[in-house]
């Protein structure tokens, strides 16, 4: 049996990636598609969560604290190599809920997904080459030139590092007003709408510097595009499914359309 397409949530903390994945989802089931959830954050404190694959059955943060008489943060870091070391359990309680998409909820913390080695072992054990990255744009820190270009590189960096198709999502979109809304649309589709912003935004001798950020960023490509998205409101799903489907199965629908028969 052929594996599922995988899709790992990343952002900063409090883009809202586990509210995203809930409602994702949700609107899978929804539309009659399996999905399975999984959390790989053993530091998450949420009731509500109700992970199908759930690391802190192998790992949780206070334990880890506890034993190696470490704080939050070294806590996180150790917690972070030791699920490298129980991935493989992971995608094999995975197997035991068939189902047409697998969502990965990844650690609140930015860094320790973009920076571990652990990381990369973990996505290519998960998933392979039939995974992608869904990085997630939190509206208040994207709402100004230069923070919106701080997440498009940290979304870079997630690329670079882990060598997976992308899909950027602007997050909480019902909160952003219309005119705003349509701003960030523009400096998601042309380079040029950003340079300007940023070259507003910036005190003069910085922007050189800025210059060259923005023309690495554009060189990359993918990055261009950023999806509006709303988990309250449950809109933009269906065009994350699409950008999903595109990536897995080079069409919009779950499984690629089959050539008629000749009669």
């Amino acid at each position: 049996m052929e594996e599922p397409p995988v899709v790992f949530f990343a952002g900063t903390a409090g883009a809202g990636k586990t509210t995203f994945v809930r409602a994702f989802a949700n609107w899978l089931r929804g539309e009659g598609h399996d999905a399975t959830i999984v959390n790989l954050d053993p530091g998450v404190d949420d009731g509500a969560l109700e992970p199908d694959v759930d690391i802190r059955e192998w790992i949780r943060l206070a334990d880890v604290q506890d034993e190696y008489g470490l704080g939050p943060n070294g806590a996180q870091v150790a917690a972070a190599d030791m699920i490298a070391l129980k991935v493989f359990e992971v995608k094999q309680a995975v197997a035991l809920h068939p189902s047409d998409y697998v969502l990965v909820d990844t650690p609140g913390q930015i860094e320790l997904f973009a920076f571990r080695e652990a990381s990369k072992a973990i996505v290519d054990a998960l998933g392979g080459e039939q995974s992608a990255i869904a990085f997630l744009f939190d509206p208040a820190l994207a709402r100004t030139p230069t923070g919106f270009v701080s997440l498009l590189l940290l979304s870079a960096t997630v690329e670079f590092r882990l060598r997976r198709p992308m899909v950027n999502l602007l997050a909480k979109s019902d909160t952003v007003p219309a005119e705003k809304l349509a701003e960030l649309a523009a400096w998601s589709d042309e380079p040029g709408a950003l340079y300007e912003a940023v070259t507003r935004d910036v005190p003069t001798p910085d922007i050189q510097l800025s210059t060259e950020i923005l023309r690495g960023i554009d060189t990359m490509g993918p990055l261009t595009g950023l999806l509006p998205t709303s988990a309250q409101a449950a809109t933009g799903l269906d065009t994350f499914y699409r950008a999903c489907q595109r990536i897995f199965a080079g069409g919009e629908d779950l499984e690629p359309a089959q050539a008629p028969t000749d009669p």
